[in-house]
């Protein structure tokens, strides 16, 4: 049974009993949450591959100056890593909304966790393909000014999930 002490330490029955129903609600939740649990491979299954997302915050009236470099920079360099199978997929996706946080994602999908691994033959096959596609001075050409609107927020990674059916 349960006393209550009406005015003691400044509580009454009301505050109280509202303490003990939060904590009986919390407790009930805690252990619904704990009977039903994922189970992996079961409830869903973890995908090969990895999805590296970058997350950048490019200054608004630069967007178009910012996606043409990506195109003569980025997009070759992403091509050659499909081509020597480093990364299966890429996409750029631009924010639709105006607001804070980043507005251009750079994304990227390495088919294998040992992608990221080094390859001495295939890292110094791409540096040689990649120097012969630009030179150093069009590289630093394409990327003069970026660093006054473009801003790195983030670099993470993914795994994905499928859900059975």
């Amino acid at each position: 049974m349960v006393k209550f002490f009406h005015g003691q330490g400044g509580r009454d029955r009301g505050t109280i009993m509202k303490h003990l129903i939060g904590a009986l609600s919390l407790g009930a939740g805690l252990a619904l949450a704990a009977a039903a649990y994922a189970e992996p491979y079961v409830d869903y299954t973890p995908q090969k591959g990895v999805t590296e997302v970058q997350s950048i915050k490019v200054d608004p009236n630069h967007i178009d100056d910012y996606l043409t470099g990506l195109r003569s920079g980025w997009v070759p360099g992403e091509e050659l890593a499909k081509k020597h199978g480093l990364i299966d997929w890429y996409v750029v996706s631009v924010k639709m909304n105006s607001g804070a946080g980043p507005n251009i994602l750079l994304v990227q999908h390495y088919p294998s966790m040992s992608a990221l691994e080094p390859d001495r033959a295939r890292d110094t096959a791409m540096m040689k393909e990649g120097r012969a596609m630009v030179s150093k001075e069009q590289q630093q050409k394409q990327t003069d000014g970026y660093d006054k609107y473009r801003t790195f927020v983030s670099d993470d990674f993914y795994s994905g999930i499928d859900y059975p059916k």
